[in-house]
C-alpha cells in the first residue's frame, strides 16, 4: 500500500509498471553495476533496477520510506541496495561511490535543478544523470539558442553535458497525479567543460544577464561588464540574452 504523499516534499509516486520498465532500460547500467537513486521513496523504480541485476545505493530523505527500503534486502536483494537516511542538498553523494556511476531519480520538482547544478560538475564520479522532472524544466535542460526555452539551465547544462529529451510521463502514470506533464532527460556528462572557462566567471555573466532576458546587453550586463567589454568579446551590446550561444557567454566571461 502507499503511504500517503507528503505535498511538502514535492512528492509524486510514480506508479506506471510499463513507465517504471522504460526508465529502467534507459538507465546505462548492466548486470552488477551500481547506480545512486535519489528519492527512491517506496521504492518502485529502486526494484525495476534490483529485477535488472544493478545494485543501488538510495539516498533517501522521508523516514517513513527507510524501513521499506532497507527490507528489500531481505526480498531476495540481500547486500544488492544500500541506503542513506538524508537530505541529498545536504549530501555529498561523490563520497558514496569509488568509480563512475549512473545518477537517477524522480526529483521533486523544488529541487529539482540544485540537485542538477550540483551533480554536473562531477564526470569523474557520474558517467550518466537520468531524472524524471517537470517537462518545463527538461525543456530548459535541453533547450538550444533561439528556443523560448533557452536560459542559464541549458546553458550551464550544455557546458557540461550532452543532453537528450528522452520522453514524456503523464500525470496519470503518478499517485497523487501532479496537474503538470513530466518528462525523463538524459545528461551524459562531458569528461572536461565544453569550453575553457571559469566556472564562476561563466556562471555570474550568464545568471546577470538572464535576469533581465529581454533587455539588451548593455542594459543587463550593466555593471557587469561595460559596452566596450562586450564589443571585445565578439558580441554586439544591443544582443539580448537569449539570442547568444554557450560561446558567446564563454567570450564574455572572458572580459570579466
Amino acid at each position: 500500500m502507499l503511504l500517503q504523499a507528503d505535498k511538502s516534499l514535492g512528492q509524486n509516486f510514480l506508479t506506471d509498471g510499463n513507465i517504471l520498465d522504460k526508465i529502467a532500460r534507459s538507465v546505462r547500467a548492466k548486470k552488477g553495476d551500481t547506480a545512486i537513486e535519489i528519492g527512491p521513496g517506496q521504492g518502485a523504480l529502486t526494484r525495476k533496477m534490483l529485477e535488472k541485476g544493478v545494485n543501488i545505493i538510495a539516498v533517501e530523505y522521508d523516514e517513513r520510506f527507510i524501513p521499506l527500503l532497507n527490507d528489500l534486502n531481505n526480498q531476495g536483494y540481500e547486500g544488492k541496495i544500500e541506503v542513506h537516511h538524508a537530505d541529498v542538498l545536504k549530501t555529498d553523494l561523490t563520497k558514496l561511490i569509488d568509480k563512475k556511476v549512473p545518477l537517477i531519480g524522480n526529483l521533486p520538482y523544488n529541487i529539482g535543478t540544485e540537485i542538477i547544478f550540483g551533480s554536473i560538475r562531477n564526470p569523474e564520479s557520474f558517467s550518466q544523470m537520468l531524472f524524471l522532472l517537470q517537462k518545463e524544466v527538461v525543456e530548459r535542460i535541453t533547450a538550444t539558442v533561439d528556443d523560448r526555452h533557452w536560459g542559464r539551465l541549458g546553458l550551464m547544462c550544455q557546458q557540461y553535458a550532452d543532453t537528450a529529451y528522452l520522453f514524456d510521463v503523464p500525470p496519470t502514470a503518478f499517485i497523487p497525479a501532479p496537474k503538470v506533464m513530466s518528462s525523463i532527460v538524459e545528461l551524459n556528462l562531458l569528461e572536461k567543460p565544453r569550453f575553457d572557462i571559469e566556472h564562476k566567471k561563466l556562471e555570474r555573466v550568464i545568471k546577470t544577464a538572464f535576469v533581465k532576458r529581454r533587455k539588451m546587453l548593455r542594459a543587463s550586463l550593466k555593471g557587469t561588464l561595460n559596452q566596450d567589454q562586450i564589443q571585445t568579446a565578439g558580441v554586439e551590446p544591443t544582443e539580448r540574452p537569449e539570442n547568444l550561444t554557450l560561446s558567446d557567454f564563454v567570450n564574455l566571461a572572458k572580459q570579466l
